[in-house]
């Protein structure tokens, strides 16, 4: 009888052993499925065009309105302007087509420079030494990240979360 015990015992306990490590493998692989997830929370344009692309962003801070810019986006590659979790709900694009003058456009205006700028506030930009553009606004719904991408194609360019 002792013989016949203890091997459901030994059976039960390799279970519980495979449990255990099937358990712990489910744990570490959605940890890291959490963490990565977290790490690519950002607002980033994907250049889907076969020419580089300068970039500006516009978006409300503590001191007021900023536009920041300019990302050199290759041909076919993506840039993050903007790392970790986003702040506010609303943001503003502008691009450039460096080799064709192609322009991905809105309705807001805001300043931009020439060279590598950081600019606060929108009002009287050629006053203060800058130029005016319309940039376009994306509601992000106050998602944690969002994806803007350009295209050649007219009305592609619509972001995704």
């Amino acid at each position: 009888m002792e013989a016949v015990s203890r091997y459901p015992f030994s059976k039960a306990k390799m279970r519980l052993g495979t449990f255990w490590a099937t358990l712990l493998f489910l744990l570490t692989s959605s940890a890291s499925f959490i963490v990565a997830a977290e790490a690519r929370a950002d607002f980033r344009v994907c250049n889907g065009t076969q020419t580089l692309v300068g970039v500006a962003i516009g978006y409300r801070a503590k001191e007021g309105w900023v536009t920041e810019g300019w990302w050199q986006v290759p041909a076919t590659t993506c840039a993050t302007l903007i790392e970790g979790e986003l702040q506010s709900r609303y943001y503003y694009l502008y691009a450039e087509d460096a080799a064709r003058g192609g322009r991905w456009t809105g309705e807001v205006n805001m300043c931009v420079a020439e060279n590598e700028f950081k600019i606060t506030g929108v009002q009287d930009c050629f006053a203060r030494g800058f130029q005016r553009m319309g940039f376009k606004e994306y509601d992000t719904g106050r998602q944690g990240s969002w994806m803007v991408q350009l295209s050649d194609t007219p009305g592609t360019q619509e972001s995704q979360n």
